[in-house]
């Protein structure tokens, strides 16, 4: 049975192949066209999962669209009436896109796929493709699913339960009052971009102080004890199809919105850390109402959706111990729903049987395109690139000196991941000892702002030596403490005082002994790197360790900002000679910047990537 899910036409747009309930190949399209957050309907990205599986396009059983345009349409109509008279900019911005793309997304897909009268197109619900999406691959036969992201159709929340490969979703909060819209407002008013900067304003959060958390409870929300909550839209400009706040809003905190690209200051912090303040003890309320009601068979929990990729929201849940066991899809934003789409339709449409893995049944979310030794040394050779084929020992090695020689390495290996975060197969890695690191790979190599963390890889079985963890994180999805002991104490609101605002100036301050990872309230992003999982990335490190007597480095994406992650060796090589990476890795070949040609630029390549 085989069945490809499609998500397309928001963000993110996606697909994924499903043989018989077994996850074959998922990919972005943004990996393929270069554009970032692509949103148009993913022809490379079904291409390449029907190569990866081996199949043509005839032999797919079912095709499955991650959202219900009809719903979607149901939900526009319903609020252009209830806008009213101030409904010109909602209908200007959304009614091309709803009548001629969405409401015909079958007539798409076939034309891309080609008729076939055998063959089934489905549509699932947007929340229970998330729900799907973070249930069918999880270790769980059963557990409690809770899902949260900027708007499905008419859902913004959902919890329900997962059992087998029965799914059902018991509650839901509906559009406008939304947790990843929330953010998403706040993100706009600091002056980040909306689906692609909310990252960022959850890194500047451990900067500020939580001094607006009050105003926003008293004037933007009402919260009840279950975590569910209706936003004051008068402060609100999204539902009116215009800017995410409006000048009430601005009025409320001190100004006008901060403008892209001009200095962050105290207030744009402190919102940070308030806001994600009253965003976690929503999710926690909302964890604990889930629990009550629907746990008392499981202990388990999974989420899904925009917002459970707040890292640091999902260790306080963990570290809340509402419930014992937690699973978090990797790609757990729109792109992951066309994974949930396929899974949904293998099992409850197909009848294809559920088989629960130890582990997951996600595949370390390597499920991207991959090329052979033979095809990178064609791809070199060809390009009369200087690169230096090496042993397995070898290469090893050589890439452990090269980080003890504090040299930034391009890593291209494996298959690419599935979701937004590189994990040891399309990463920049680098000395997490270093305390000149992170401003280096901030300034020299990912061209963004100071303060942005980095996040640590560390073989599983060192995890607990360096954080306050001793579990699994394979995925990059939890927050936690450097331990105790290898911290070095600074007091960040003095420093910004001292230095205005600086926060260049605390970057550069060492943490811990190992500060290229640890941010500045002693926090860090933790992968935890197995043998099973990732045994090229694992050895690796393993020869750092043997080397430095360090298992902890430095693992950011492979690629600038405003750019998506690399997908080809071509991709890697530019991104390399782009930049000031010293070292690239390309399976079993290692270039050296300093050997290779003159790099020229064809065009300006970072108009290409509309760097923000």
């Amino acid at each position: 049975m085989v069945v490809l899910g499609i998500a397309a036409l928001y963000h993110d747009a996606a697909a994924s192949i499903v043989i018989d309930g077994e996850i074959i190949a998922a990919a972005q399209e943004e990996r393929f066209t270069r554009i970032k957050h692509d949103l148009r309907m993913p022809v490379n990205a079904i291409n390449y999962c029907l190569k990866e599986a081996g199949i043509k396009k005839e032999s797919v059983d079912i095709v499955v669209f991650y959202d219900n345009p009809l719903y979607t349409l149901d939900r526009f109509v319903k609020n252009v009436a209830a806008v009213g008279n101030d409904s010109k900019d909602v209908i200007e911005r959304s009614f091309d896109s709803i009548f001629s793309s969405r409401i015909w997304v079958h007539k798409t897909i076939e034309a891309i796929m080609g008729k076939n009268p055998n063959r089934k197109f489905l549509v699932c619900e947007h929340h229970i493709s998330h729900a799907a999406s973070a249930f069918y691959p999880s270790p769980f036969e059963k557990a409690v699913i809770l899902t949260l992201d900027g708007v499905g159709e008419w859902a913004t929340t959902t919890i329900g339960i997962g059992d087998g490969k029965k799914l059902t979703i018991k509650e839901e909060m509906k559009f406008p009052h939304s947790l990843g819209l929330l953010y998403s407002a706040f993100t706009y008013f600091c002056g980040f971009k909306v689906n692609s900067g909310d990252y960022k304003f959850m890194g500047l959060a451990p900067y500020g102080e939580p001094v607006y958390e009050n105003l926003i409870r008293d004037e933007l929300l009402d919260i009840k004890e279950d975590g569910s909550f209706c936003m004051n839209m008068e402060y609100f400009d999204f539902q009116h199809g215009r800017a995410m706040t409006n000048d009430k809003f601005a009025k409320l905190f001190g100004g006008k919105r901060r403008e892209p690209e001009t200095e962050i200051t105290k207030r744009e912090m402190d919102i940070a850390a308030s806001a994600q303040k009253v965003v976690e003890d929503i999710i926690l309320r909302m964890v604990r109402h889930a629990k009550e009601t629907y746990g008392e068979e499981t202990d388990n929990l999974v989420l899904a959706g925009g917002v459970a990729l707040n890292c640091v929201a999902n260790g306080k849940i963990k570290n809340s111990g509402i419930f014992k066991h937690m699973w978090i899809q990797p790609a757990a934003g729109d792109a992951g729903g066309s994974l949930g789409a396929a899974l949904y339709a293998s099992y409850q449409y197909a009848g294809v049987e559920r088989k629960v893995e130890e582990s997951d049944s996600q595949k370390g979310s390597y499920l991207g395109p991959r090329y052979s030794s033979e095809e990178i040394e064609a791809y070199l050779t060809k390009s009369h690139y200087t690169y230096h084929k090496m042993s397995e020992e070898t290469l090893y090695r050589t890439i452990a000196e090269k980080l003890a020689d504090a040299k930034v390495i391009g890593l291209f290996q494996g298959r690419m991941e599935f979701g937004p975060r590189a994990l040891g197969n399309r990463s920049i890695i680098a000395d997490a000892r270093s305390e000149e690191m992170q401003v280096k790979l901030n300034k020299k190599i990912k061209y963004r702002e100071s303060f942005r963390p980095f996040a640590p890889s560390v073989l599983r079985e060192d995890v607990s030596e360096y954080f306050e963890l001793d579990d699994d994180s394979p995925y990059m999805l939890l927050v936690e403490n450097v331990r105790k002991e290898r911290r070095e104490e600074t007091a960040v609101q003095k420093e910004l005082q001292k230095y205005h605002n600086n926060m260049l100036e605390i970057v550069k301050q060492k943490r811990s002994d190992i500060p290229a990872v640890t941010h500045v309230d002693y926090s860090a992003r933790i992968q935890t790197v197995s043998k099973e999982k990732n045994p090229y990335y694992y050895r690796l490190i393993q020869e750092f360790k043997k080397l430095t007597g360090s298992s902890v480095i430095v693992n950011t994406s492979f690629n600038v900002r405003g750019e998506p992650i690399v997908c080809t060796p071509k991709n890697a090589y530019e991104c390399f000679m782009r930049t000031d990476m010293d070292v690239l890795v390309l399976e079993n070949c290692v270039l050296y910047k300093e050997e290779q040609p003159e790099w020229h630029e064809t065009e300006d390549w970072r108009k290409l990537y509309s760097l923000d």
